[in-house]
């Protein structure tokens, strides 16, 4: 490896290693990862990982490269589990921005607490506790931002922006096999209401 490279690939590198660089987050980083992502891509193979680059979007990710070969390295990243209140709310939220996208010019998809309520109250079963409703929809609010697919507004907890890396990693395949399942549930849901 070149190491003339190294200071120049280092802050993109951790960053990376730690999430998500933003381009509007991360300017320097952002920039050096621009500049050598051939390099950053050399490194973070050798670790079994696989640059992604959004440049459109301004986001870039490591995920694990899928490797065929009988010496497969062990996973660097783990997969998460994700209760179905969370995969359920990241399609929600993955669906409203493709509508966003579709429907405005403006960039920034930002939803209030009360809206992403309403949009789970279609799918969890009803409870006549408001409250707890209300909870559990925070509760897993904090794991999504805790993951960096949404961030609260600075100065207005109850204001969440979709950040544009759900497109990436809720794709289209996996948006259709949800809303496949989601249809399902929504018809067992009303027959058991009858």
């Amino acid at each position: 490896m070149d190491t003339s490279l190294e200071p120049s690939i280092s802050l993109p590198l951790i960053v990376l290693m730690k999430g998500v660089v933003y381009r509007d987050s991360h300017e320097k980083a952002w920039r050096d990862l621009v500049d050598h992502q051939a390099a950053v891509a050399d490194y973070a193979a050798v670790l079994g990982l696989e640059l992604i680059v959004d440049d459109a979007e301004g986001h870039a990710f490591l995920r694990q490269a899928e490797r065929d070969d009988d010496e497969a390295l062990p996973r660097l990243i783990t997969r998460r589990q994700l209760s179905y209140p969370v995969s359920l709310l990241l399609v929600l939220l993955r669906k409203k921005l493709a509508e966003h996208d579709a429907g405005g010019d403006e960039k920034r998809l930002v939803l209030a607490r009360d809206e992403i309520v309403e949009m789970l109250r279609l799918f969890l079963s009803e409870t006549a506790n408001q409250a707890k409703l209300i909870d559990r929809v925070g509760m897993d609010l904090n794991k999504i931002v805790e993951m960096g697919f949404v961030r609260r507004l600075k100065g207005q907890q109850n204001q969440f922006e979709v950040r544009r890396i759900l497109k990436s990693c809720v794709d289209a395949r996996w948006l259709a096999d949800v809303d496949k399942r989601l249809t399902e549930y929504r018809e067992i849901a009303a027959d058991d209401e009858t």
